[in-house]
This record gives C-alpha cells, structure tokens and sequence, in this order.
C-alpha cells in the first residue's frame, strides 16, 4: 500500500474512533434523556403556566434566625430541559426577616435580585440543593458572596449567551470562584459553568482544587479535587466524581452520590 493511501487510511480510522467515542459518551446518553423526556407529561407548555411556587426546601426566616447561604439547580423549560439547569444563589444574614436571591437572567436586568421566590420551582421543575450552609460559616461567606456578586463582569443589559455563555450557571461559578469556600461542583448540566473568554484558556478551577482548560466554552476539561473529572464538549460534560461517588453524564446530569454535605 502507498505510503500516502496508509496515511490517508490512519486519518480515516482515527477520526471515526473518535467519533465513536464523541457518540459513547455524549450522543448517545443525551439521546437518550430526549427521549425520556418527551415521555414526561409535567413538562410546562409555556412560561405563563409554570409552577414556580415554593419547593418548600427553606425553612420561614422566623423560623431559622440563623444565616443560611445556599445554591440551588433546576431543569430549565421544554425542550431545553433535556440538556440543562438553571442555578441561583440564596443567603440571609442571621436574624434577617428574608432570603436574598441572585439571578443571571437573559431578559430585562440580567442580574436579578430577588425575582423569584428563594427555593422557587423553575419552569415548574424543583430545585435540587448545590450548596447549603448555616450558622457562623455563612455569615462569615455572604459579604464575600454579595462582593462577588456585584463585581461579576458580564452583569450589564446585553452581557449574556444561552450557549456556550456567559450565561446564568457562569455568573454562579463566577461567584464560586470568588468563594472557593463554598466548595461544591455545580451539575454537570449547567451549561456555561465552564465558560472563561479565550484569553484565560488554563486556570485553577472554582474550587481552587484543580486545573481547568476552557475553550471559549465550546470544549474543556477539569481536575480538581471537588469538580472531579469532566470532559467538555460543546457544553455536554461527562465524567467521574471520586470524592462523593458519582457518574456525571450528558442529559442525565449527575448520578451518585449528592454533592451537599
């Protein structure tokens, strides 16, 4: 065989491996979430006829004078809930009569203060608990997190991309980062999560326990500590969680053990 036609054979054969292994570990399990979820009949048709009450995962502020801070995600709506959540940050001070909630949003004021209620359901999907603290941890925790908050940088009307981002899930890690304390992974199906600009490809992740590679958010990878091990592509992450046992997969987002304490 012509050296040529050998080479053009080994192109040929290691672009379909990866193919393979692109369709493995991403393609197919997100075909498969797709397919559960056009089986659902509690998807909400529409903004206006979502649920978005109370999950009834806070307790009253007069019944917990203690500071609270939490992180929460949910699906987002129709058929966007196939592939991703949406996350948001919770706190109250100690002794305060009300939660505080933060937002990035794609409409109106991208950064949101209070829009919805704390541990709201979102598009009629409940939150699931990212991050819960109480106590002297954090109230120690809020000022960092209302500074980080206030100085995220794609915070201003028109400063945000649903995909790959900047988007909601990256103003969260973006205050992850700034409060490394917080010390938990947001779900694999927060899509932007990973987002940095092209000018900071390699960093430490949110945690500071590991290293991140970002590709504009269109490709990654993390290791770290708390992340665990994830594989980005086109903003669809799998991977392993060896900390708190977990196998995080496309569509199907995290399956283990919870990351909350």
């Amino acid at each position: 065989m012509p050296q040529e036609s050998r080479l053009t054979f080994a192109t040929m054969f290691l672009l379909a491996r990866a193919f393979l292994i692109i369709f493995a570990l991403f393609l197919l399990p997100l075909a498969a979430h797709a397919a559960w979820w056009a089986m659902r009949d509690d998807v909400a048709p529409s903004w206006r006829a979502a649920d978005w009450s109370s999950a009834k995962l806070l307790p009253q502020p007069s019944e917990a004078p203690q500071a609270i801070v939490a992180v929460y995600a949910a699906r987002v709506g129709r058929w966007r809930g196939i592939f991703a959540h949406h996350t948001w940050i919770v706190v109250k001070e100690e002794g305060a009569t009300r939660y505080t909630r933060y937002d990035k949003v794609g409409w109106g004021s991208p950064v949101r203060t209070n829009g919805w209620v704390a541990d709201g359901r979102w598009f009629g999907n409940a939150p699931q608990p990212i991050v819960l603290i109480e106590g002297e941890a954090a109230q120690r925790l809020i000022p960092q997190i209302q500074q980080a908050v206030a100085s995220y940088p794609y915070r201003s009307v028109g400063a945000y991309n649903a995909w790959p981002g900047p988007n909601s899930n990256t103003f969260v890690a973006h205050v992850m980062r700034q409060v490394p304390e917080l010390e938990a992974p947001l779900p694999p199906t927060a899509i932007g999560k990973d987002w940095q600009p092209l000018t900071d490809i390699v960093g430490l992740t949110p945690s500071r326990t590991g290293i991140q590679v970002s590709l504009g958010g269109y490709a990654g990878f993390t290791l770290g500590w708390i992340e665990g091990v994830e594989v980005d592509f086109l903003g669809l992450v799998a991977g392993v969680d060896v900390r708190r046992p977990a196998v995080k997969i496309p569509g199907w987002g995290r399956i283990g053990m919870n990351p909350v304490t």
